[in-house]
């Protein structure tokens, strides 16, 4: 949740009172002066950034729900204010209806700060979805060089293992040449001294 400060109320402050001033515009914008389009589009601008700037002051649900009490209080004046001031605004012979159309601006500006909220907190949602996709990139690039290293590493252990198991080979048969020498000796010596023996025993006879 992002941290609120009190100046970030003059936001909202400044949204309702535009929408308050509104209802002393006329609302015949497309008319033969050019002044009221102009009027209508730079008080709608103006909430429009005043929303994109709750989104990233309050956050989208508290700027949400702020606006939204911004809009029904303002509107809930304006139609209070006509009903009682309502030879001032000229409504007097189609009252209904001009409460309904002063709620209906009311409500189309205030939708304006919705427009922008909602945008800009689209857009953050963008920047974070390319962001994580990043991330997952470069997850799997260390994955595969983690599998591509785990490959060598167990093919370098192979080859040591048959390194040690022919090097065992080797001296095990060095080790059976060496014993067969040695019995091989060992029988010759044991020829060699029987026949010196059986010399010497004819020699004495």
């Amino acid at each position: 949740m992002k941290k609120q400060k009190s100046y970030y109320y003059i936001t909202p402050g400044v949204i309702a009172f535009l929408i308050f001033i509104s209802n002393f515009l006329s609302s015949n914008i497309f008319g033969e002066a050019f002044e009221n389009f102009a009027v209508w589009f730079v008080i709608s601008v103006f909430i429009f950034a005043s929303g994109w700037f709750m989104n990233n002051t309050f956050g989208y649900i508290t700027g949400g729900k702020i606006l939204f009490a911004v809009i029904v209080a303002a509107t809930a004046v304006s139609v209070l204010m006509v009903f009682i001031f309502k030879e001032y605004f000229n409504v007097s012979n189609l009252l209904v209806e001009s409460l309904i159309l002063y709620s209906l601006r009311n409500i189309f500006l205030g939708a304006m700060g919705f427009y922008g909220l909602a945008l800009n907190e689209n857009m953050i949602l963008q920047k974070e979805v390319e962001s994580l996709k990043a991330k997952n990139v470069n997850v799997d690039r260390i994955i595969d060089d983690a599998k591509k290293e785990s490959s060598i590493i167990v093919a370098d252990a192979k080859i040591k293992a048959e390194r040690l198991i022919f090097k065992a080979q080797k001296n095990s048969t060095n080790v059976v040449e060496m014993k067969n020498t040695i019995e091989r000796n060992l029988k010759q010596f044991i020829q060699t001294e029987r026949e010196l023996i059986r010399k010497y025993e004819k020699e004495d006879f």
